[in-house]
């Protein structure tokens, strides 16, 4: 699985749900919002900008759903309905970019190297394979096929795209993984991204039960594809 040609990691940013266009109107409506220090209508944000209120209340609804601005119910001290405000949410900007896989780097280039690494990672990956399986909704113990089966469903909402395979020269199953969610990282530091994977599918297979063991993975086994060596179930 090669990486990017040009060795570039993260080439486009990894967008949030709610992503507001932070260059436009949106951005300040926002900024309006904070700079007033207090809840205001849309009539007067319209105002204050310059614009028709109908452009304000559709970015005040993008807004809203990106969590990035709250509805505040006006005083009751006057006849009539409470006037509709608007205040920026408290707390930090989460519609912008991410960057995880720069963070991902950081951390697996702080462990490449340690004596431990390996292990390390391959202990990370249980934990994290324990907790996705918990959550998965699989049956937790099953004869045969089934934990593969689970273990497959598990690595496609992951988007590693997994194959079953034909068996291998000790005719257990293989797992074959046509993508990596990682590959850059991977690429950079393979003794410590690829454990990972690997505790990953050992700690999946251990809340589900059963003869089903992965004993080993097989980075890069060919170009397009990594192999993951299971044992405990014979390939048909």
């Amino acid at each position: 699985m090669p990486g990017d040609q040009h060795g570039r990691a993260d080439a486009a940013p990894e967008p949030a749900d709610g992503r507001t266009d932070r260059s436009g109107r949106r951005r300040q409506v926002l900024e309006r919002l904070r700079e007033a220090g207090r809840p205001l209508g849309s009539a007067e944000l319209a105002r204050d900008l310059g614009v028709h209120p109908n452009t304000v209340r559709f970015h005040l609804e993008a807004l809203l759903a990106a969590g990035l601005v709250e509805r505040v119910d006006g005083e009751r001290g006057v006849p009539g309905r409470p006037a509709l405000l608007f205040a920026a949410a408290p707390g930090m900007d989460r519609a912008g970019p991410r960057r995880y896989g720069q963070l991902a780097r950081a951390l697996a280039g702080a462990l490449d190297g340690v004596p431990d690494a390996g292990e390390r990672a391959l202990e990370a990956g249980r934990a994290w394979g324990r907790e996705a399986a918990a959550t998965s909704g699989e049956p937790a113990e099953g004869p045969g096929d089934r934990p593969v089966g689970a273990l497959l469903t598990l690595l496609d909402e992951l988007d590693f795209d997994p194959v079953l395979l034909d068996g291998g020269p000790d005719h257990n199953r293989r797992v074959g993984l046509r993508r990596c969610p990682f590959l850059e990282v991977a690429t950079a530091q393979t003794s410590v991204v690829c454990p990972v994977h690997l505790g990953l599918m050992q700690g999946a297979v251990q809340v589900w039960g059963g003869d089903v063991r992965v004993d080993r993975l097989h980075p890069f086994a060919e170009p397009d594809l990594c192999v993951a060596h299971l044992s405990g179930v014979v390939a048909g």
